[in-house]
């Protein structure tokens, strides 16, 4: 089916549709259209400034601590994922993401357990809205003790 109608501009706007074999329905328009493009800065860069073992008494440590201190550029996170993988960064062994609320500077510490000694590739997301941004790193983590 073939129509022509004319909108409040004085343009013609022609639409047709045509049926396919797969049993569906396309439909073309030809017009002049008009839309608007909001253009967000979203969150440009992020690094991981500072990576702290966290000391436990030999009643806690079940698991190592390390705290990251990770900053940003651009606008500010609204959460925060971290994917821990093997030394390859291929084999991904945990993810745990988190919402975060930052105040008017993107400085913030992130703290993740490691069960078990060994040396890990870590990303850290950080995302809004609109965007994310990621940085990596290689840590070691020896029973307590991260390099």
């Amino acid at each position: 089916t073939t129509g022509a109608t004319t909108n409040s501009d004085s343009s013609a706007t022609i639409e047709s549709m045509e049926d396919n074999p797969d049993g569906g329905c396309h439909i073309y328009r030809n017009g002049y259209y008009r839309s608007d493009i909001s253009v967000v800065e979203g969150i440009l860069e992020v690094n991981i400034i500072q990576m702290t073992n966290i000391q436990m008494t030999a009643s806690q440590a079940e698991n190592s601590l390390v705290d990251f201190v990770v900053t940003c550029q651009g606008s500010l996170p609204t959460d925060v994922c971290t994917v821990v993988s093997d030394p390859t960064c291929q084999v991904s062994k945990s993810m745990v993401c988190d919402p975060i609320a930052v105040a008017d500077e993107c400085l913030l510490t992130i703290r993740r357990a490691f069960e078990e000694p060994g040396t890990y590739c870590i990303n850290i997301t950080l995302g809004d809205d609109t965007s994310q941004a990621l940085a990596s790193a290689l840590i070691s983590v020896n029973g307590g003790e991260s390099i």
